[in-house]
């Protein structure tokens, strides 16, 4: 089947979904008409409000997320966020066949624009506290077998994206014997040491252009990939941002601030905090080696080129982190080989 310019399968979907809410609008109240994009992200989700004079709130918000894509896992990670005590949408209606949702809306006020309205204030330091305090009771709610194990295999699939798509595709980089090895050994020593971190449940993509400001704050969303996993990771993907960067005062006091009310909640966190920043810091360094690797791929893949201005910061992350411990000093050369420079090294590990 070939579609024109002028109805694309965008076009198709849209219709399908309107059609969908047709069949529910009586029940919810809904203006059809006012059917308008909320937000899109980097998979193939699409995000839709629309007016409604029921009881649910005056707009509301309607899910196209074709299949494969996770609706079914949206709605049942949903149902444990909110037994958890966190403010997630209310799902009122899903097809899981067709990739459908209707939930409840939790506003137009993202945290990423109030963090950087703010920058690194008392106002953006409570924000991160309610989002910290929102995580710690996600993870209190922690049961082993309930979600996907965030294990070794995929940690190791995550990361191969960084050669693929990062070195190959976009450098135009052949991954040599060298360069491969200093990849194994890095990997190897990260997957290590998140897999000896406690494991709790982790949502993934716990970074502030997914928490909205609400009441209660914060509101969380895109949870649909949670899994079981190391208990550092939402913490440091929530301050190791993909659009926004803290300087490290910052950085150390909602770290600190976590770490100290975690301990108090009685979650298994590192009793030594210097232990607990190096895991963190580990785990955040897996995190960006995926990035870079993902946001080629969604350049190049899914025609989305918007993420590319990000890869220095990435860049950044890596390889501050990869400087500063003496096991990483392999990787930490290959970043600077990679951005063409050259920097004197200094280890505090």
């Amino acid at each position: 089947m070939t579609f024109s310019a002028a109805h694309s399968p965008a076009d198709s979907r849209r219709d399908l979904l309107a059609a969908w809410l047709g069949s529910h609008a009586r029940h919810y109240a809904l203006d059809l008409a006012t059917l308008a994009p909320a937000s899109a992200d980097a998979s193939f989700r699409r995000y839709f409000r629309l007016a409604s004079t029921g009881a649910h709130g005056a707009t509301l918000i309607a899910v196209d997320a074709p299949p494969p894509e996770k609706c079914r896992e949206f709605a049942e990670v949903a149902q444990r966020l909110a037994a958890a005590g966190v403010h997630v949408p209310r799902v009122l209606e899903v097809d899981f066949d067709a990739g459908f949702m209707l939930v409840t809306d939790l506003g137009t006020a993202p945290y990423l624009k109030a963090l950087q309205e703010a920058g690194p204030g008392q106002r953006s330091r409570d924000l991160m506290r309610d989002a910290l305090d929102a995580l710690i009771r996600w993870q209190l709610s922690s049961r082993e077998g309930v979600l996907p194990d965030f294990d070794e295999a995929f940690m190791r699939r995550e990361m191969e994206l960084m050669p693929e798509w990062y070195l190959e595709r976009h450098l135009g980089r052949k991954v040599d014997e060298a360069t491969r090895g200093v990849l194994d050994r890095t990997f190897a020593l990260l997957v290590s040491s998140a897999r000896a971190q406690p494991q709790t449940f982790m949502l993934r993509d716990f970074m502030p252009r997914n928490l909205m400001i609400a009441t209660p704050n914060p509101g969380v969303l895109d949870f649909q990939d949670a899994v079981y996993g190391p208990i550092t990771y939402d913490v440091v993907s929530l301050l190791r941002d993909a659009f926004l960067s803290w300087d490290e005062t910052f950085e150390l006091d909602c770290f600190a601030y976590y770490w100290e009310r975690a301990k108090k909640a009685g979650l298994p966190v590192d009793a030594d905090f210097g232990e607990f920043y190096r895991q963190l810091e580990w785990m955040g360094l897996q995190r960006h080696i995926k990035v870079l690797g993902l946001f080629c791929r969604i350049n190049y893949r899914d025609g989305k080129p918007h993420y590319m201005d990000d890869l220095p910061r990435f860049l950044g992350y890596a390889s501050k982190v990869a400087r500063r411990y003496r096991p990483l000093a392999p990787f930490a050369r290959l970043l600077d080989d990679l951005q063409g420079s050259a920097v004197e090294v200094g280890y505090t590990f």
